[in-house]
């Protein structure tokens, strides 16, 4: 394990739990992935997300520890601890900009670059810090695909169900969101990274 990687981690969880908090909170634009899913087990068997998201994040990071190894657990686990502390910390103040809430377009564009930097540095240096992100992950690996195209059809997915309780216009932001956090998830992966992560 390295130092600047356990560094990396916490500053993208920490991103995106700012990301999420004053933004996405606000927006109502709905997720894809675990997120979208624990809400749609809500709405329609009344299963809290509290017990679904824990057990299929879980799975997941049972799937990606399976998949991509010991060192991927121990990178996840700093990223998901960090996002936990971070977002404690993000409620204890009032969310910046508040009137995104009238703004879905913009809300959905930039909570995707929230969230497509965060994660993207996250999984660039091998954690996840949601259960989403170890499966898209996962999938890639498996798959040989590019991690942006493992995403979109786990999100996709999400989002077709979804439509059976929220409406197609907010479904539209939605699917905005995931396409571009996704691609610059995709990008963000093939970056060199800084310098000082990349000393031995």
């Amino acid at each position: 394990m390295r130092w600047s990687y356990c560094a990396l981690a916490l500053f993208g969880s920490a991103l995106l739990a700012f990301g999420l908090y004053n933004v996405h909170s606000l927006s109502g634009v709905t997720e894809g992935g675990i997120l979208g899913l624990t809400l749609l087990l809500e709405y329609w068997f009344h299963i809290s997300p509290a017990v679904s998201g824990f057990i299929m994040n879980t799975l997941c990071y049972i799937l990606g520890w399976k998949m991509l190894g010991n060192l991927f657990i121990a990178y996840s686990v700093i990223a998901s601890t960090g996002f936990s502390v971070a977002y404690k910390i993000c409620e204890q103040f009032d969310p910046l900009w508040p009137w995104l809430a009238e703004t879905p377009l913009l809300a959905a564009v930039i909570g995707a670059i929230f969230v497509g930097v965060s994660v993207g540095i996250c999984v660039r240096i091998g954690g996840a810090p949601g259960g989403d992100d170890a499966v898209a992950m996962s999938i890639s690996k498996i798959a040989h695909m590019d991690i942006q195209w493992a995403y979109l059809a786990c999100d996709l997915i999400v989002l077709v169900m979804a439509l059976s309780y929220i409406p197609l216009s907010r479904i539209a932001y939605s699917l905005l969101t995931v396409l571009l956090s996704g691609k610059i998830i995709g990008v963000m992966q093939k970056m060199p990274l800084p310098r000082f992560a990349r000393a031995e």
